[in-house]
């Protein structure tokens, strides 16, 4: 058996480093974010334990993302004065590597990183179709771009992690995550899931989808990162993605509902073999002192 080990390790060492090549843009001198004891969240915190699952986390990032664009202000801000059309992976990836800095890395990087956000924030406005103008630091559309975000990245992790998760643990994630929020500049931030779940519905009202809406979902959902193998894998995160929707906001898309077994069944089977990759690497134990890196599977 410690044979075979020995001659896996070579692939292991090619899975992990082609997750660190998709998360990290090597042209502009980007590095793995370091796990820290000293982050703006304890090693023994809930958002640790969600937050730093990779096939859970993609799926979830998805997901949030499509409820997202459904509030108009949301996708006019993509739409205006966004790249995706060009790099959607990019901005998944500078989402993951958000969630990753403020989650894992030294408190100081962590909410650097949260105020050079903001700053952008500050800078973004602009007039929807009906004439209604909108900022991107709208208290109000920084929070509902924060609930739909963190319920997602919990939601994946209790489907295919714990689904056991106590909802004391549930509660706890939405209180850490809300630290986050309220440094963006949120407000009326959810700080329990029922608090979240009823902020959600809240929303539903004031929801769109029109022709712009579904141009950035497919560019979500069809987009290639690389090698055949690797956009195969992105395909059952999408899928994974669409199918942890709310069936109305599914609807609200025109997406049709994926074959839920087959879906969560290669969903489950990606998280394995990325557990199985990153099984015996620096990032797979967490040590007081020790700087690792993320994502670790």
């Amino acid at each position: 058996m410690a044979g075979h080990g020995v001659i896996l390790e070579p692939a292991k060492v090619a899975i992990r480093r082609r997750i660190t090549d998709l998360f990290n843009d090597a042209s502009r001198g980007e590095r793995p974010a370091l796990r820290r004891a000293d982050a703006l969240f304890a090693p023994d915190s809930v958002a640790w334990r969600v937050n730093g699952d990779i096939v859970t986390m993609m799926i979830g990032g998805v997901s949030g993302l499509l409820l997202q664009m459904l509030h108009p202000a949301v996708l006019a801000g993509v739409w205006d004065h966004s790249d995706f059309r060009s790099d959607m992976h990019g901005r998944l990836r500078r989402t993951a590597k958000f969630i990753a800095v403020t989650t894992y890395d030294h408190a100081e990087n962590g909410i650097a990183a949260i105020d050079r956000v903001r700053g952008i924030h500050d800078r973004i406005g602009g007039v929807l179709p009906d004439g209604t103008p909108y900022r991107v630091s709208d208290p109000a559309l920084l929070a509902w771009v924060h609930v739909t975000e963190a319920i997602s990245f919990l939601n994946a992790w209790i489907r295919y992690a714990e689904p056991e998760m106590p909802i004391t643990d549930q509660d706890q994630y939405f209180a850490e995550m809300a630290g986050i929020a309220d440094r963006l500049g949120a407000d009326l931030v959810p700080r329990d899931r029922a608090s979240a779940e009823a902020l959600i519905e809240s929303l539903r009202p004031a929801l769109r989808a029109e022709d712009r809406t579904r141009e950035v979902a497919r560019l979500v959902l069809n987009q290639s990162v690389g090698a055949a193998l690797t956009d195969a894998a992105s395909g059952v995160i999408m899928r994974a993605g669409v199918d942890l929707l709310p069936d109305w906001a599914r609807e609200m898309h025109g997406l049709t509902t994926p074959p839920v077994a087959v879906v969560r069944a290669g969903a489950r089977t990606l998280a394995r073999t990325l557990g199985w990759a990153y099984d015996g690497s620096p990032n797979h134990e967490v040590w007081p002192a020790e700087v690792t890196v993320w994502p670790r599977a």
